[in-house]
């Protein structure tokens, strides 16, 4: 094989890794929108409020049955959303291993949580339930999508790289974040303007998140790659899983 040969092979290997690695700083521009504009700043105040709206007389919401204060019901549901992701993440991190087929597990998890922030839009009245139930999906879909886009790195960056390519993927994040929500702030302050209530405009502000993260995720489903597991891998990798999220839990 020529001198030629190999450097063109090389060529080609390394600009087919760029490709990747630019589609994969588009996931977190795609779904870090969902953390800053929904997570942190609109849904706190606004599932409270609704879940106050639906309270009895003594303050009190009744998920299943259980007897809630409704200024804590947004705590309760992050935390039933977290206990949620503990149990899923392993699982989707082991088939995902074990099957080398990522990218459709990763379009699985983003899209079912770019779904539930979007069906925020009809959050209203006293759909406490409904913002619950949207709250605990788009979070454990963020987890377990995070988990599958965190477990490309290895593969699309070599160690002397990664560094780098990980912080172009967080900047990448951070920069949609803001920009996003600086339009929600825009309009949720200046909603009279536009002509639409405070809380049509919390609601916009939600959905919006939802579809920037589904419009955005085709970028890096379209470039990233999936990658034959290796044979020894093979198996049953929900059973692999369980096995897995066993031994963390001992240790």
């Amino acid at each position: 094989m020529s001198t030629d040969t190999v450097r063109a092979g090389a060529a080609g290997e390394a600009a087919e890794r760029r490709r990747e690695q630019h589609g994969w700083y588009f996931y977190d521009w795609a779904c870090s929108v969902y953390s800053t504009s929904v997570l942190t700043v609109f849904l706190g105040p606004y599932l409270t409020a609704v879940a106050k709206h639906a309270a009895d007389a003594d303050g009190f919401v009744h998920p299943l049955g259980i007897p809630v204060r409704a200024g804590s019901f947004f705590a309760y549901a992050v935390s039933a959303s977290v206990i949620v992701s503990i149990f899923v993440m392993p699982l989707a991190g082991a088939a995902a291993d074990r099957s080398g087929r990522k990218k459709p597990l990763l379009a699985v998890a983003a899209y079912l949580g770019a779904a539930a922030t979007t069906g925020m839009f009809f959050l209203d009245g006293d759909r406490y339930l409904l913002g619950g139930l949207l709250l605990i999906v788009a979070n454990a879909s963020l987890a377990v999508s995070m988990v599958l886009y965190n477990s490309y790195l290895p593969q699309i960056a070599p160690p002397e790289e990664r560094d780098a390519v990980s912080s172009r993927g967080w900047a990448f994040g951070y920069a949609a974040g803001s920009l996003v929500l600086i339009a929600n702030l825009v309009l949720f302050t200046a909603h009279d303007s536009f002509g639409v209530s405070e809380s049509t405009a919390v609601r916009i502000c939600l959905a919006s998140a939802g579809v920037w993260w589904g419009a955005f995720t085709l970028v890096p489903l379209k470039r990233l790659r999936d990658r034959r597991a290796p044979a020894a891998s093979a198996g049953q990798p929900s059973a692999h899983g369980w096995r897995q999220l066993a031994a963390t839990v001992r240790d």
